[in-house]
């Protein structure tokens, strides 16, 4: 059973946005700048695509993409971002979270930017509100650190007995060490105690889940990060295998075997993103376009993987999950 769920957008006002440097070009040029690697994200980058077709902007035919990928590699970002620039595209868009996003802030503060992020960006100085961002930048944020918690409150529904849970962050994403105080704080308020244990490679994903066992680990919540996130199939199995149950963002970790997954309908909000790139080519001001959050949670749970690990579902949750994986 699953529900549709939708993203509220908030109206921007309709003002001319001046967009010089492709003017005069036959086809405007989107500038694509993308922390991870390309082929996980196809289905994303497709969302992003009906999205501006949906404004009214078809790739190849009435828009064009330069596409850039940092492949993990954060450190590229900002090279990737300038590059974009010196190219004078007329939108650039950013996917990969936070660092994406204040590369191409910190690129130019005339080409618009939109961006696709889990982290609040009033809080990282990216736009000045969530109503009206100001300046250059607005985009669509899945709010994914504040989720982190209540992933984790969903988890500790699921293993009540687990004193201990632990935290995979990516060590390389500059947003690591504020996504783990959060964590932290959240586990502390349900007195439980957190393991934060960094992977940014498979080999150090293999590492760590051979390790937990070691610890003895009840639970393990899975960071929001783009490289993890492409992960979810390698991190699904070794959940399994170790017998670890495992929260993620994110259905693909739950179908591919993980215990359960809260998160918006990713793919909608990449759309989004696409929707608010062609509304920004048609003449509107990225500072009159409000930045976009989800108003709707899917919840699913593979009810196979808890029989396996020898738990108990709670019927309330049940209640509420959109999905049942059985």
């Amino acid at each position: 059973m699953r529900r549709r769920e939708f993203i509220t957008v908030l109206g921007g006002a309709a003002v001319a946005w001046p967009l010089a440097a492709w003017a005069q070009r036959a086809v405007p040029v989107i500038g694509f700048l993308g922390a991870p690697a390309s082929a996980p994200y196809e289905h994303y980058t497709a969302a992003i695509r009906q999205g501006l077709k949906e404004a009214g902007f078809v790739e190849g035919e009435s828009v064009a993409i330069e596409y850039r990928w940092a492949e993990g590699q954060y450190d590229r970002l900002p090279a990737l971002a300038a590059d974009l620039v010196n190219r004078r595209v007329a939108v650039i868009v950013t996917i990969g979270g936070a660092p994406a996003a204040l590369a191409a802030k910190a690129a130019t503060s005339t080409i618009p930017v939109v961006f696709h992020m889990g982290a609040d960006p009033v809080q990282l100085g990216i736009v000045s509100s969530f109503n009206r961002p100001g300046g250059n930048v607005t985009g669509v944020t899945l709010l994914g650190v504040a989720l982190d918690a209540k992933r984790l409150q969903l988890l500790h529904q699921l293993v009540p007995t687990a004193r201990l849970i632990a935290f995979m962050a990516n060590p390389t994403n500059p947003q690591s060490a504020s996504l783990s105080r959060e964590v932290q704080e959240a586990a502390g308020s349900i007195g439980r105690q957190i393991l934060v244990v960094n992977a940014s490679t498979e080999q150090e994903i293999e590492t760590v889940f051979a390790g937990l066992v070691d610890k003895q680990v009840g639970g393990l919540l899975i960071g929001a990060d783009t490289f993890l996130a492409t992960r979810s199939p390698q991190i699904a199995a070794l959940a399994l295998r170790h017998a670890i149950p495992t929260a993620m963002q994110g259905r693909v970790l739950v179908e591919a075997g993980g215990l359960l997954s809260y998160s918006p309908d990713i793919g909608d909000v990449y759309r989004q993103a696409g929707v608010y790139a062609g509304r920004i080519l048609s003449g509107e001001r990225p500072s009159d376009l409000p930045v976009t959050q989800p108003t709707k949670f899917e919840l699913v749970i593979n009810l196979k993987t808890a029989r396996s690990l020898g738990l108990s579902v709670p019927p309330s949750l049940l209640a509420i999950a959109d999905e049942v994986i059985e």
